[in-house]
């Protein structure tokens, strides 16, 4: 999960456009999969999900303690990280998304998970 976490932040780097620069790129990959998740496991389960995602990222890397996830399921905070070095954003990024993706994996299945990725991003290769 964890090199489908790193591809999904490398392709919303890749497409990421002027109008976006500002967001962080796991802000994007979560809103992403939140449009196709909110299908399958409604808004409040999505959040859930979300809120325990964050919850194991930060067992990981303390640096997430100032983030949060508000009642719609989406990352709050994640501006403070904008101090930290690269590297430091980079692990941040890719712990919430390979935790959302485990998390998901084990409720739903490997097979349903990948397939809820492609349909939040066509083209990937995963």
């Amino acid at each position: 999960m964890r090199e489908l976490a790193q591809q999904l932040l490398n392709l919303e780097a890749a497409n990421q456009s002027a109008s976006d620069s500002r967001e962080h790129t796991a802000v994007r990959v979560c809103e992403k999969l939140r449009i196709s998740l909110t299908r399958f496991v409604g808004p409040d389960g999505f959040a859930s999900l979300m809120r325990r995602s964050l919850a194991l990222a930060r067992t990981e890397v303390p640096l997430l303690q100032s983030i949060n996830v508000n009642s719609e399921g989406a990352l709050e905070g994640i501006e403070s990280l904008a101090t930290e070095t690269p590297q430091e954003q980079g692990e941040a990024a890719i712990a919430i998304a390979r935790q959302l993706l485990t998390l998901l994996a084990t409720f739903v299945g490997e097979p349903m998970t990948l397939r809820l990725v492609r349909e939040a991003w066509p083209t990937s290769d995963e």
